[in-house]
Parts: C-alpha cells; structure tokens; sequence
C-alpha cells in the first residue's frame, strides 16, 4: 500500500546549521496496517509525515502509494489518498464556518469542484447521523461555528471529517498533544474505530506511551533520520512502557 524506499531530505544543505533530517529511510506498510512512530524530538517523524503527506519533498527517493510514485506530487493532488489530522485541534477546519459546512468542504476534498456545492437536507441527515456515533451530542449543534468547540470535540469531528469521502491513508500527527487526557483517550478510541471500520492504512506519530503501547500493530523508532527499531506482532503486544523508555536512553 505505501512503500518508502531511500528517503533522503537535508535542511540547509552546505551552511553551518545544515540538518539531515532523512537518512535512506525504507519503511513498506500494508493495506489496513496501523503503524506507530516514535522517536526523540528531531529523529525525522514529522519530516517524514511531511514527505508521505506532500507538504515537502524529499531530496532523494521514492514513495508509492500501490503501484503510483507519488514523490513528485504536491499535498493537494495526494488529497484522493491521503487525510492529515494534525496536533492543534485549530488546525484543518474553518473557524468561522458552521459544523455542517466544515463537513461539506470536507466532502468535496477528493471530488471537482463545480457551481453546486450547496447543502441538502439529504446530505445534513447523513453527516448528523455520522457525527450521532461519537456520542457527544454534536447532532443537535451542526449550525455552530466550528471555532466554538472545545478542542477535543473539534479533533473529533476533524477524525471524522477526515473520513468523510474515500481516503485511503490518515495520518495522524500527535493528535492528542493539545489535549488533557480525557479529551486524548477519547479522540484515540475514535480514531482506531474509524481506522478499523474503514479498513484504513493509518500511521501515528506520538510522544505518548500509552498510547503508543495501546494503539496499532507496529511500532518504528526514528532515531537520527533513521529507523532505529521496528517491531510488530506478538513483539509489540509483549512490550512495556520501560522497554520503550529504554530505546530513548
């Protein structure tokens, strides 16, 4: 499903604050994997969802989704494959727009935009009805401004805006960072329902190591723009929260 092979991406390239972000990454992920990312704060994670997501291209290397090379493709041509949920639950909405129409936009993201993109009643029972299964009584508020919601409820309608229209990866980048923990634990077990009702190949970065633990059937250390450690199955399952400490000593 999405393939890396020898990324390499340097920052300021021949100056005295040169940084090699990416050094010959080659990670391979299958259909419906849920892979976890951690690793110390500049070990290359959020270089790396950069490179998957097209908001940067890498300096070398390849990245297919399926049998497409997607490297030379920028973020919004990669909208048809992937979703990006970011860390600050202000980022990836519109404020000032109401739920429903946050939705709407959502649900033209991977389709041609013509003259008609009014709301239904049709389409407003559907998102309703979607948005019914968090539980939090949102249903009865689509016609408040996105800007109003507290942030976990806001990450939360973005998971599922992010699910809205047929992708084929999310990215989740350390969703739960801005969140106190009852909000995180929330937006978590929406996301792996979601993950695992729509059969999606999700990676997650996180510092979290519950969560990291809890969440996924593979876990990748990045240390210096390299993959340190990549663990799956029983070998993940049989992990610790010291074992994963240990990896950053």
């Amino acid at each position: 499903m999405l393939k890396i092979s020898h990324l390499h991406k340097t920052f300021n390239t021949g100056k005295v604050n040169q940084v090699i972000a990416l050094h010959d990454v080659n990670i391979e992920i299958q259909k419906s994997e849920f892979v976890v990312i951690v690793g110390a704060n500049g070990s290359g994670k959020s270089t790396l969802l950069n490179c998957i997501s097209g908001s940067i291209f890498p300096d070398s290397g390849s990245i297919h989704i399926g049998n497409c090379a997607v490297d030379h493709l920028r973020e919004h041509q990669r909208s048809k494959w992937i979703a990006r949920v970011f860390q600050n639950p202000l980022s990836g909405t519109a404020p000032d727009l109401s739920i429903l129409e946050n939705f709407r936009l959502a649900a033209l993201r991977t389709s041609s935009k013509g003259l008609r993109i009014g709301i239904t009643e049709r389409f407003k029972n559907t998102v309703k009805d979607r948005i019914a299964e968090l539980g939090m009584g949102l249903e009865a508020k689509v016609h408040q401004p996105m800007g109003s919601l507290s942030g976990g409820q806001r990450q939360a309608l973005t998971l599922l805006m992010a699910v809205m229209d047929g992708l084929e990866i999310l990215l989740l980048d350390e969703p739960t960072a801005a969140l106190d923990p009852r909000s995180a634990e929330t937006i978590m077990k929406t996301a792996a329902k979601l993950i695992a009702n729509h059969q999606l190949t999700a990676v997650l970065i996180t510092h979290n190591m519950k969560e990291a633990l809890a969440y996924g059937s593979r876990i990748i250390q990045m240390a210096e723009g390299q993959v340190r450690r990549d663990v799956t199955g029983a070998q993940k399952t049989g992990l610790t929260p010291s074992n994963l400490y240990e990896w950053f000593l």
